[in-house]
């Protein structure tokens, strides 16, 4: 009598195996789908209807939606460098909230660990309330600020109540930063102050920066600050003056411990083809004399004032327009606060740092400058918009009428 081959033998291991990899199927089409998803799709496979197709997830966007009509900019670095144009035009200048800052919002948001931050001016309250939150849920929060330009106004009162940790710089002398660090791995900087000013009335930039590197700079500097070092009493040890970034070279300078301005000066003699720049404040002789001698030698100079104080005996504006470069003054009723270079539409320095001798020698400052003509190209676009809406100076003097 012939034996039958018993039905656990090989078979029973290969249909058990199947079964399993089946079921991971449907949990997974579960969780991607939902339940009625799930069985839509099992029952298109076998030719059956239970139930509509489901439409697929859409994909997450990582890239950084703008709220209202700021410019943003996702430029370099394989989207680790931001750059965001605040845009007074578009604002009827009585707005509290809803502009540049949300992004910094949303920085405060979603950090895990730590927040840095340094401020001049602070009205903004939904910075306020953001950091007051992030605190709450057990972030460890270091704030240094400038008591003069920040206690009129009610924020920082209510950070310092709600248990942050913040220093103040009590000298007559500015504590001129504008940065937050976020996590010990992310950068926001640029001209920008927490202000409603600075963000619906004036000119100004603002960056976020991915990199653990620049955020080691910018931690170190709060740690003077956070032990009272403010200005010529901080120690020149920033960990990383250049550093690169997916390919992209950055500098990074403090003032006045890493002498910022011989840098500045030094690039913008290194300019061949073109030299542009807008700025706030610009009294610094040298620099002057620099792009003087670039413009000399052939290179297409032009640059943008605020028009106060622009005709003073001090400011830079009067010998470059003397000289014969194309210098205009601001067309913003309020105020044109940029503090920006380019040099060859390739690299691009920017931040909190005037050109002035007080800038220099005495505020807490920083400055970056950025190799990457992608980033250059964005300052360009800036440069270019608003060269369209400034005014020439009238009468051989840097006056607008």
């Amino acid at each position: 009598m012939t034996k039958r081959r018993s039905s656990t033998s090989s078979s029973s291991p290969l249909n058990t195996r199947l079964i399993l990899v089946g079921l991971a199927i449907i949990l997974v089409l579960i969780v991607i789908y939902g339940v009625q998803g799930a069985l839509s799709m099992i029952g298109a496979a076998l030719g059956l209807d239970l139930g509509p197709t489901p439409t697929p997830p859409a994909q997450v966007n990582v890239s950084v939606e703008t709220p209202g009509p700021q410019t943003p900019s996702a430029g370099g670095a394989g989207n680790a460098i931001q750059v965001y144009f605040t845009d007074p035009t578009a604002f009827t200048g009585d707005e509290t909230q809803g502009g540049v800052e949300t992004h910094l919002v949303d920085l405060i948001n979603g950090a895990q660990s730590t927040i840095d931050g340094a401020m001049y001016q602070f009205n903004l309250q939904d910075v306020a309330d953001a950091l007051i939150a992030a605190h709450n849920r057990g972030v460890k929060i270091r704030i240094a600020y400038d008591n003069e330009y920040t206690e009129p106004d009610p924020q920082m009162k209510q950070v310092i109540d709600a248990g942050i940790q913040a220093v103040p710089d009590e000298r007559s002398a500015f504590m001129h930063d504008k940065f937050f660090v976020i996590d010990g791995q992310t950068v926001w900087t640029g001209s920008w102050n927490v202000t409603t000013n600075d963000t619906f009335r004036n000119n100004n930039n603002a960056l976020i920066i991915r990199s653990t590197q620049l955020a080691q700079n910018y931690t170190a500097e709060i740690d003077e600050m956070m032990n009272g070092q403010f200005g010529p009493d901080s120690p020149a040890n920033t960990p990383n003056p250049s550093l690169t970034l997916n390919g992209i070279q950055i500098e990074n300078y403090f003032s006045p411990e890493d002498e910022p301005m011989p840098h500045l000066i030094s690039l913008a003699s290194t300019a061949q083809k073109t030299l542009h720049f807008m700025t706030f404040s610009f009294t610094d002789d040298d620099l002057a004399n620099a792009i003087i001698q670039r413009a000399q030698a052939g290179v297409q100079v032009a640059g943008i004032f605020e028009s106060r104080g622009a005709n003073t005996e001090a400011s830079s504006c009067p010998p470059l327009l003397s000289a014969g470069l194309d210098v205009r003054l601001d067309g913003n009723k309020y105020t044109f606060h940029h503090k920006v270079l380019i040099v060859d539409s390739a690299v691009v320095a920017v931040g909190s740092f005037n050109w002035s001798n007080n800038a220099a020698n005495s505020n807490d400052e920083n400055l970056l400058i950025i190799h990457d003509p992608n980033i250059a190209a964005l300052y360009e676009q800036e440069f270019n918009k608003q060269m369209g809406i400034s005014i020439a100076p009238v009468g051989g003097q840097c006056l607008t009428k």
